[in-house]
């Protein structure tokens, strides 16, 4: 495959992949650090880590790898700020972030010399972001997995960006095969990111079980429940996500540890999201891209980018 050149501030990785930051505890050290020895950005999920936890996955990740390493971090959460300057203390190459939207971070970003990169889901967002000083966006649609700003897929908005913008533009939601990869550039894109195929992978740090229902999702296995933050998100067929479709149903907080800035409180989705990372089938919630029914196996991180680099169909 022909990659174009993919330039965050001085960051120019010999891919133009990014690994998605997926919470809680999703991606971690080990995976970021096994995408960044690849060639692409890897990147740790902050999201409800505590700061000495962050700070040690950075660490970590920064002892298994001389590539390129990001923070993913939720504007919806309230230690949003505390991670971001954590992550710059210990060293981050690029914070992204999303659920949401922060004009102050940028400020940030340029007094550390940090490149900000917001996940936006319109051109309207996406252009707000490039004059404030974003040094790249990252297009999502509707087809990603968790949160979501957006009832349109992917494709149909990207493209829209791209042509506006003069800062790369990235695109992400439901890139999960080489054929989707392929696609996203013959959009013109500069960049993919890819979460849920990364989750298939030997490094991810979840449990066996949620592997597992990512290779045996089948198309239909993917709804749209409504997320305490009051967001959208993609999450993968179980009994719990199941009886979160009816936004009347609630789920007894056991300890609240006001971690979003705005919640409704009807259930935990930190609590939920950690059962699912441990394979909690029961009271675990999954998210998942809708395109996760693509996946068929499991494969180490370099096996997943030889596939995709030696994919050659017109």
């Amino acid at each position: 495959m022909k990659f174009p050149t993919l330039k965050i501030g001085d960051l120019v990785p010999k891919y133009p992949i990014i690994q998605g930051g997926m919470a809680i505890k999703v991606s971690m050290a080990k995976l970021a650090a096994a995408v960044a020895n690849e060639g692409g950005i890897g990147v740790i999920a902050g999201t409800a880590l505590k700061i000495d936890e962050l700070k040690n996955e950075i660490k970590k990740a920064k002892e298994l790898t001389k590539g390129i390493l990001g923070l993913n971090v939720m504007f919806a959460a309230t230690d949003f700020y505390e991670n971001i300057k954590a992550a710059i203390e210990a060293g981050i190459d690029l914070i992204i972030y999303g659920a949401g939207f922060s004009r102050d971070i940028f400020a940030i970003g340029k007094e550390h010399n940090v490149p900000i990169v917001p996940i936006v889901s319109s051109l309207k967002l996406a252009k707000i972001a490039e004059k404030l000083g974003a040094a790249a966006v990252i297009v999502e649609g509707v087809n990603a997995g968790g949160h979501l700003g957006t009832d349109e897929v992917s494709w149909d908005i990207v493209s829209e960006v791209k042509k506006a913008l003069k800062i790369p533009v990235i695109g992400a939601g439901g890139v999960i095969t080489p054929a989707d990869v392929k696609r996203m550039f013959d959009l013109g894109l500069d960049g993919v990111q890819m979460g849920s195929r990364f989750v298939a992978s030997d490094e991810c740090g979840v449990s066996d079980v949620f592997k597992e229902m990512y290779v045996n999702a089948k198309e239909d296995d993917i709804i749209t429940i409504e997320s305490s933050a009051g967001l959208p998100a993609n999450a993968i067929r179980t009994p719990m996500s199941e009886y979160l479709l009816d936004t009347n149903n609630k789920v007894p907080i056991k300890k609240c540890t006001n971690c979003l800035k705005t919640c409704n409180r009807r259930f935990c989705v930190n609590d939920a999201l950690i059962k699912g990372h441990d394979g909690d089938l029961e009271n675990g919630v999954f998210f998942a891209s809708r395109d996760v029914y693509k996946i068929k196996n499991i494969l180490p991180v370099k096996e997943i980018f030889r596939e995709i680099i030696e994919y050659e169909k017109d």
